[in-house]
């Protein structure tokens, strides 16, 4: 194994994934500063999710290395990365994943009592997200209460709770309208910016990208120098003008 550059929280060499024989990361490496904003760019079926996937920890990869803090993800049992994705990242997905029999302030406290943290100060932190997130007056309501928008704000408030290292998002506004898509994405990026939160962000909308401090396109499972995606479509069509990382 190859020890990770010392500036960067997130480090992967080389990753190589298939599912059921389909190649999805083919070499991928990359590497992720502390409090950076990094998009991961490309059409459906570039490699996005998978790659995200395996630096988390939700997937080993078959092939090749990923660390965080210096330590190795790729070696590490199953039990260690699962307390690793609870305590130390955040993980939002397309559509928000709340729990139905829960209220908004009491699903977004989930990581905290997962961690055996007391009620109030749960309940006390899931507010003040909840607040900055502009839907502190929803607390008391029931998913189904709410509109997509809505209930996508809550699953990013619960990402951030916990003060989590890094927060994956894999297409947190593929859902969602295009006004409500940069108000969105824009709430993500100023509160993960104002406490320092690292987040690798997962889309194939060329006006989400922008909001990143950098961006890593894929094509077909590799790293590419380009592609091109019209604004405010996120299945872009085209994979015109790419042309494959050296």
């Amino acid at each position: 194994m190859v020890a990770p550059p010392d500036n960067d929280v997130l480090w992967a060499r080389a990753l190589h994934f298939s599912h059921s024989g389909s190649p999805a990361l083919t070499g991928v490496s990359l590497g992720v500063r502390q409090g950076e904003i990094l998009a991961v760019g490309g059409p459906r079926g570039a490699g996005k999710t998978t790659l995200l996937q395996c630096l988390s920890g939700q997937l080993l990869p078959q092939q090749g290395e990923v660390w965080f803090n210096s330590a190795p993800v790729h070696t590490m049992g199953a039990l260690v990365r699962e307390r690793l994705r609870r305590d130390r990242f955040g993980w939002i997905d397309p559509e928000p994943a709340l729990v139905p029999e829960l209220n908004v302030w009491e699903n977004t406290a989930l990581p905290l009592m997962l961690r055996g943290g007391g009620r109030r100060p749960a309940k006390t932190a899931a507010h003040e997200w909840l607040e900055r997130l502009d839907v502190g007056h929803l607390a008391r309501k029931r998913p189904h209460a709410l509109h997509m928008a809505e209930r996508q704000r809550v699953a990013i408030a619960r990402a951030l709770v916990h003060a989590p290292d890094i927060v994956f998002a894999d297409e947190p506004t593929a859902t969602l309208h295009q006004a409500d898509r940069a108000h969105v994405l824009r709430t993500l990026t100023a509160a993960a910016r104002s406490h320092s939160i690292t987040v690798v962000l997962a889309t194939s909308d060329a006006e989400v990208g922008a909001l990143a401090d950098r961006t890593v396109p894929l094509l077909d499972g590799r790293r590419v120098n380009t592609v091109h995606l019209p604004a405010g479509q996120p299945e872009a069509e085209g994979r015109a003008a790419c042309s494959l990382s050296v």
